[in-house]
């Protein structure tokens, strides 16, 4: 992982642990409109990463397998966040939510996970740029998760 690639998965973190500190509503709509944002352009960065891995040779099953585990990983760490996001109802009925300081650790945590994922992807490859373009892919497991648990304990609110 290059400098540059770190730098744009410590701004990503950030604006994700930023926007997880807001209080704001459980909603859906909104949500899934960005998560099927980020899933598409995580599709895209990966199928850029396997490009350029795969012009050089094939894509082992090292390789294959390191990527599952880390996507197996952002999941993990999606429901342990999950759980340390305080969600409420307001009073007006609305279900709100907001992360907290663990929510905060374990994003942390999550990043640096993802920066030794990265380095471990690119070096079962030894070329390419696979490791730093699984960054968005691996933001979407771990919100979506994050989100369809936070919503799950919204829903039992009612």
């Amino acid at each position: 992982m290059n400098e540059g690639s770190v730098v744009i998965t410590l701004v990503v973190a950030a604006l994700v642990i930023r926007r997880q500190l807001r209080t704001r509503p459980v909603r859906a709509r909104s949500t899934v409109v960005l998560l099927g944002f980020l899933g598409v352009l995580g599709a895209a960065a990966a199928a850029f990463g396997v490009a350029s891995v795969v012009k050089e040779h094939p894509l082992g099953a090292a390789t294959v397998a390191v990527v599952a585990v880390s996507l197996a990983v952002a999941a993990g760490f999606g429901v342990l966040r999950a759980r340390t996001v305080k969600v409420w109802r307001a009073p007006g009925g609305e279900a709100m939510r907001q992360g907290t300081p663990a929510t905060t650790a374990l994003w942390l945590v999550s990043v640096a996970v993802h920066i030794g994922f990265d380095k471990w992807i690119d070096h079962t490859t030894g070329t390419g740029l696979l490791g730093p373009s699984t960054l968005w892919l691996y933001v979407t497991v771990t919100l979506v998760v994050q989100w369809l648990l936070v919503r799950r304990r919204a829903a039992a609110l009612s």
